[in-house]
């Protein structure tokens, strides 16, 4: 038997808004909605109006197209933001500590710093200086660096990251540009004792719709990360990771 919603008013709704996201900016005329959901020109009026009226939907004043609204975007945002992300994130980092026996990180960019927001601390101690909230230039990090490896960064935006680093002494533009490239390849990013001496970092972006909006990090003393661990970190992250994000985030795929 085939299922109905309860609601179908709102299942138009819902399906109109569908509609509209795939259609991206250009947006949907009444007519082209109409023809891509099987409902009259009425009906689908209707259900635009509701939406238009609590903003989910905007309509062009020159085209006529109906564009997904501001009201709707805010709904990932917000989901995703800065204060809901510890939260959302939390089991992740506990099952990697555990798996990986290591100092896990959760940060976020913050102008040209990173922030950290969540850690998790194996049984056996790492002397790491941590905290949540610290932060700590982007471009010394390997928290950051996957995040700007999946932000669009070209190189004229990485020398402002790299201008602002400077009083942490002097960063090697080209040294970073390496990583940075490296982490589009593979899907990670490092740290070599450049944040913190006797202390090294790999580190993952976690993508919605393309773009890092968050990064984990392994943290480690430098003498436990070497090529072969690194490599076997990576592998780890990629099957533990992906079953715990929530719905929307992802890993990128080398």
């Amino acid at each position: 038997m085939t299922e109905t919603s309860p609601v179908e008013s709102v299942d138009r709704a819902l399906l109109t808004l569908e509609e509209l996201a795939r259609a991206g900016a250009h947006g949907r005329s009444l007519a082209e909605l109409a023809s891509a959901l099987g409902l009259n020109k009425t009906t689908v009026h209707r259900a635009l109006a509701a939406l238009r009226f609590r903003g989910f939907v905007t309509q062009d004043p020159t085209s006529g197209a109906y564009l997904l609204g501001p009201s709707a975007t805010q709904l990932a945002e917000d989901f995703f933001s800065d204060e809901n992300l510890p939260v959302l994130l939390h089991p992740a980092l506990v099952a990697l500590c555990g798996v990986a026996d290591e100092l896990v990180h959760l940060g976020v960019l913050s102008g040209t710093h990173v922030v950290y927001l969540d850690k998790v601390e194996p049984q056996r101690s790492v002397r790491v200086w941590s905290a949540v909230g610290r932060r700590s230039p982007a471009v010394t990090t390997a928290l950051g660096r996957a995040l700007l490896a999946y932000r669009g960064t070209d190189r004229t935006m990485l020398a402002g990251y790299v201008q602002a680093a400077g009083e942490r002494g002097a960063v090697d533009l080209d040294r970073v540009w390496t990583v940075l490239e490296s982490a589009r390849a593979t899907g990670f990013a490092t740290e070599e004792q450049e944040n913190e001496p006797g202390i090294s970092c790999l580190a993952v972006p976690l993508l919605r719709s393309g773009a890092a909006i968050a990064a984990v990090s392994v943290t480690a003393p430098a003498e436990r990360m070497t090529p072969e661990r690194l490599t076997a970190l990576h592998q780890e992250i990629c099957r533990t990771l992906p079953g715990l994000l929530p719905p929307g985030l992802t890993l990128p795929r080398p």
